[in-house]
Formats: C-alpha cells, structure tokens, sequence
C-alpha cells in the first residue's frame, strides 16, 4: 500500500487467527473457550417487536436529493436526518440510488467469494504486517478473545492506496459454482479471466458507495452549518475501505460474539445487510436493539471521525453483531478523509461553539492509533478528546 508520495503505509496489523468458517464445518456442538465470552460480554435476547425498544430512524434519501432545499418538505426530512444522527448515530436510508441490479449482483460475488475452497482462501488470508485480507482485525494478544466470524478486509479508494498484490488475487466471477452441489469448477473457474468480473463488481459498488457518502455528508454539513466547502476538500478523495463478513452457524450462540462492540474509526459506514438474518444491535438508552434488514435498504452510521469533524454534536454510537444458527453475510463501506487531511472539528462549528472538544491529528497517525489497539467500545474517540478538553479548561 502506497500513500499520495509512493510511500509504502500499512495502517495495522493482527495476529493471524483460525478460519471460523472452517471451523464451523466440523458439525461441532460446543464452541472453543476462546470464542466464549465472559458473561458481562455475552448477548441476550432482546425482541425488536417489543413496543417498548425504538426501532432505528429511516431516511428517504430521495427527499433529500430530488427535493428543493427551500421547500417544507425538504426542510422536514434533513431534520429527520440531523435528528437520526445526534441521538441515534444510526439510520437506515431508502431511496438511496443505488440500483437493485448492482447490489444483486454484489451480492452473489460475496455470497460466492465465501465459498471458495479454503486453499484459494488461504492466498487471500492476512500476512504478519498488514491487516488486509481473510482473517480478524484487533487481534492483538494470543489469549485474547475472538470474534465468530471470517472476514475480508480490504482498502478499496484511492486507487493509490490499493495493496495491489491482494486485488490481483482476487477470484473471478463465480458463474461456475453450483448451487445444487456446492462445488466449483476449478478447470473453469481457473481460466476465466481470472480477477477481472469479481474486480468490476467491487469497483462499481465501490465508486456507488463514495457517492452515496459523499452526498450524505454533503447534507449533514447542510443541517450542522458547516461550509460546504470545507466540508468537500475534507471528503472529496477520502479514504475507502471494505469489510466483508462471514458470520458461519454457532452451535452455541448464546455465549459467543459475532463481532465485539464498538464504534467505527471512520466517518461514515454504509451496511449491506446481505442475508434477512438479524445479528447487528446498537446500544440505545443502555438497551441493545436489533436492526431489521429492509428489502433494498441500506444502514449507515456515524463513525468516529464524523463525531470529530461534528465537534460531538453527531454521535458515533456503538454496535455489535450477535450469532445464531443460522449463516449471515454482509459487508460494511467505510469512508473517512481525505489522507493528506488534519483530522479535527470543523473550522466552522468550533468559531460557532467557541470550543474544539477534540485535537487535531493527521489523519494517518489517527488511523495507525486505531488499528493498534483491541477493539473496545469507544475507548479510542475518548483518548482523540480528553487531552483538547484538558487543555481547554487550563
């Protein structure tokens, strides 16, 4: 991976772990010491259908988007969207212009990609010092606990912070593989243009993505008073990564964790929810509540950075993924600043708020601070503040 100078950057590295997914093929009743948690950390049942528990906000983004910025209507749905993202931190968005027959066809990509056989896997698995590839992020001691998931985690834009040696290993379309055996051809699947249609599907989600990102935040510096312009050379050629997720069968969902709680680094995730399976929960009013997957809906959530960028008026609000025994897939889009940014909070809302509740750091430093540390709640964001505030009131 190369920075904008041709410099060489790995913002992390985890200890590489077992596949879970090959584990889970072992028809195994009880799950390894390793994956249960301690019983603070373990999930309980929550009923999202409880009239009690809120269910998260949905946002017509074609409102926003098609809609005269002068008029009630638009007015009412950006209000909608400020207040989703200052007390929710969460959202999911419909309407959004990403075309049905794109995520279909991603969809079976990653459906598909998940399924290769394990000795192709292990060509895209994580090397020592860098953390892109299969395997788990956050992994920082060998008696630490794990995650019941497999996971793909790859640096998607700019192009020049491509590890391109992982993307030229990238698989193929899988038009071979066959449902009703659950086998691939290999003779086929071997020499059909090897990388290109599985790459086209990535690029074009990819780019779809950035755009939807950039217009939401477009939108949320509208409803914050943050210039525009400001806002547009923070985010114009920010940093993009993907996390695709395998979250396989748990013959013991009860005491494991498909992802461990926290909040994201980034600015703004976007979430395919891949399968009708629940599993994601956010933390609201010290209650965890289940996202419903909605037919062509996508979840988006305000991560870290925006918090930062925000002066703390929106919320990075943590989340976590609970296991069943059934499978779920989905992939998370993270997008962040622009590489060559100082990340703090905008110019604009701290000459409005006479205070900067966060410091300021290079982006860089910021993320390779993430990425060193276990995965824990907002532990990292309130590390990003408590020197700013010490300082503020001296």
């Amino acid at each position: 991976m190369e920075n904008h100078d041709g410099e060489a950057i790995s913002f992390g590295r985890s200890l590489i772990v077992p596949s879970v997914q090959e584990l889970a093929k072992q028809s195994i009743t009880k799950i390894a010491p390793r994956y249960v948690r301690q019983d603070h950390e373990k999930p309980f049942s929550l009923s999202s259908d409880d009239p009690s528990i809120p269910s998260v906000p949905v946002i017509d983004l074609h409102t926003l988007f098609a809609t005269d910025s002068g008029s009630p209507t638009y007015s009412s749905e950006l209000n909608n969207l400020h207040t989703a993202a200052k007390e929710w931190g969460f959202f999911q968005v419909i309407n959004h212009g990403i075309s049905e027959s794109l995520l279909e066809d991603f969809k079976r990509e990653v459906l598909n990609f998940f399924k290769l056989p394990f000795e192709e896997k292990k060509k895209l698995w994580q090397d020592e010092e860098n953390h892109e590839g299969f395997g788990q992020l956050f992994v920082v001691s060998e008696d630490q606990k794990l995650d019941w998931c497999d996971m793909f985690y790859v640096t998607t834009l700019p192009h020049n912070l491509r590890n391109l040696q992982l993307f030229q290993k990238l698989p193929p379309i899988l038009r071979f593989f066959s449902p009703s055996t659950n086998e691939i051809n290999l003779e086929k699947y071997l020499f059909n243009n090897f990388g290109q249609i599985c790459r086209e599907k990535l690029e074009a989600y990819s780019m779809e993505s950035k755009k939807l990102a950039k217009a939401i935040l477009g939108q949320m510096a509208m409803a914050l008073g943050i210039d525009p312009k400001e806002m547009r050379e923070l985010f114009e050629d920010g940093v993009q990564s993907m996390r695709m997720n395998y979250y396989p069968p748990c013959p013991e969902p009860e005491l494991a964790l498909g992802f461990s709680h926290h909040s994201d680094a980034d600015a703004l995730t976007i979430l395919y929810q891949l399968t009708a399976t629940d599993g994601l929960q956010v933390r609201k009013d010290g209650k965890w509540v289940t996202v419903k997957p909605l037919p062509n809906a996508l979840v988006v959530n305000i991560g870290d950075i925006m918090e930062i960028v925000s002066n703390g008026v929106y919320k990075s609000i943590e989340h976590r993924a609970t296991v069943s025994n059934m499978e779920r897939l989905s992939v998370a889009t993270f997008y962040s600043s622009s590489m060559d940014t100082e990340l703090g909070p905008s110019h604009s809302l701290v000459t409005k708020h006479n205070i900067a509740n966060f410091r300021r750091v290079p982006l860089e430093d910021y993320f390779k601070g993430f990425f060193a540390r276990k995965l824990e709640g907002k532990s990292f964001l309130d590390y990003m503040k408590t020197e700013e505030r010490k300082e503020t009131f001296i």
